[in-house]
C-alpha cells in the first residue's frame, strides 16, 4: 500500500510520515467497511464516520484501534491544515507502528471473513 510506504521513508518530514501513515489507516478502514458490504459517504465528517463504520464492520476486534485512530485525527487536521513541525519523530513512528499493526488486522479479517477478497 503506498501511503504506508511513503509513512516508512526516513528522508520524509516526521508530520509527513504521521499523515502519511494515518491516510493508509484509513484506506485499510475502507477496505474492511467495503468488504463487509458498507460504504461511507464523502462529505462532511467521513473520517469519523469512516472509524465508526469499521468498529460495526470488524466488531471487537476493530475498536479498541479505531478509537484509537480517531483521536489521532486532530494531530492530522493539524499538520495538513494549520501548523508545521507538529508530530514527533516518536510520534510518526509511533503511527507507523500502529499502521503496520492495523494492515495485519485488516488481512487477517479479510482472509477469515471475506477471503474472496484476499489479494
Amino acid at each position: 500500500m503506498r501511503d504506508l510506504a511513503d509513512a516508512s521513508l526516513l528522508g520524509l518530514s516526521s508530520d509527513r510520515r504521521y499523515a502519511r501513515a494515518y491516510y493508509s489507516i484509513l484506506q485499510l478502514s475502507k477496505m474492511a467497511i467495503a468488504c463487509a458490504g458498507y460504504r461511507v459517504s464523502v462529505g462532511a465528517g467521513h473520517y469519523q464516520n469512516t472509524f465508526e463504520a469499521v468498529k460495526v464492520a470488524l466488531g471487537k476486534p476493530g475498536k479498541k484501534m479505531a478509537d484509537y485512530f480517531k483521536t489521532s485525527q486532530r494531530k492530522r487536521n493539524h499538520i495538513d491544515y494549520d501548523y508545521s513541525n507538529v508530530a514527533t519523530e516518536t510520534e510518526a513512528n509511533e503511527m507507523l507502528e500502529k499502521a503496520q499493526e492495523y494492515q495485519t488486522l485488516i488481512e487477517g479479517w479479510i482472509e477469515t471473513n471475506h477471503s474472496a477478497y484476499k489479494a
